[in-house]
């Protein structure tokens, strides 16, 4: 099963190049990538997962009414994308399933940082996609975890995918960079080797983005805006056409219950 997920979120990375956004342009930059991707979605009819944090989905309740109406998972990104503490992880869940009127059984930390596995669980959560399981030089050191889905603290863990030799991240950024042929050869010999595919996206890489005004360098900016919709379009419509499957967490969760 492949699983597309989406970390939709108040906009702030400009912040972390030395650059000013206001809140409101925060909320339209997200609004407007997310709805490129329902749009995507829709058209080869392919269900997601969506992270939400509680002020994205306060400030845009619409975004979060057609996710649950198209049939997508809503899950927790925290309840701000910038601050934390371990009492979110409960009023974020809360927050969500209040919002959106279903129930939240998942979660995944901004950044991809460090959670507490046991507080995670307390909180009520089935799952937690936080962990990169792969060196990136100043972000992630997790080549001691596993590359594969686990359990701990009773917690059902599902990184992000990384290629079975080498550990190459097949997160966004790769996306991005890598010629799209060799992202989807990657992809697929992930897919074969471990039976699923874990890789997430973001909302503004489906938006144009201003160097000038965002600060961001080229790596980050490359493929994005227009690009991003037409290579994200193409990567769904070719592995359908090679007949793999797309599924939400919940449907992998119950996918890996039934084998066991």
């Amino acid at each position: 099963m492949i699983l597309l997920s989406f970390d939709i979120e108040e906009f702030d990375m400009p912040f972390e190049y030395g650059k000013d956004i206001s809140f409101d342009e925060q909320i339209e930059i997200s609004t407007r990538g997310t709805i490129h991707i329902l749009d995507i979605l829709k058209k080869h009819q392919v269900k997601a997962t969506f992270f939400s944090t509680v002020v994205f989905a306060e400030n845009a309740p619409a975004i979060i009414r057609r996710i649950i109406d198209e049939g997508h998972e809503l899950a927790s990104h925290g309840y701000y994308h910038s601050d934390f503490e371990v009492s979110h992880l409960l009023s974020s869940k809360e927050a969500l399933e209040k919002l959106s009127g279903t129930s939240v059984k998942g979660f995944r930390m901004a950044r991809m940082k460090p959670v507490d596995e046991t507080e995670v669980y307390k909180a009520g959560y089935e799952y937690n996609s936080s962990l990169n399981p792969t060196f990136l030089p100043g972000r992630y050191n997790n080549l001691n975890k596993p590359r594969t889905y686990y359990k701990e603290s009773n917690l059902l863990q599902i990184p992000a995918s990384v290629s079975p030799l080498l550990r190459f991240p097949l997160f966004w950024l790769s996306f991005h960079n890598l010629p799209l042929g060799f992202y989807k050869w990657l992809s697929i010999k992930t897919y074969k080797k471990d039976g699923y595919l874990n890789i997430y996206f973001h909302p503004w890489e489906f938006t144009d983005l201003d160097q000038d005004k965002f600060g961001f360098p080229s790596y980050v900016r490359k493929n994005t805006g227009d690009k991003m919709i037409t290579r994200f379009d193409e990567f769904i419509k070719s592995l359908k056409e090679k007949q793999l499957t797309f599924g939400r967490f919940s449907d992998f969760i119950k996918q890996i219950s039934v084998a066991k």
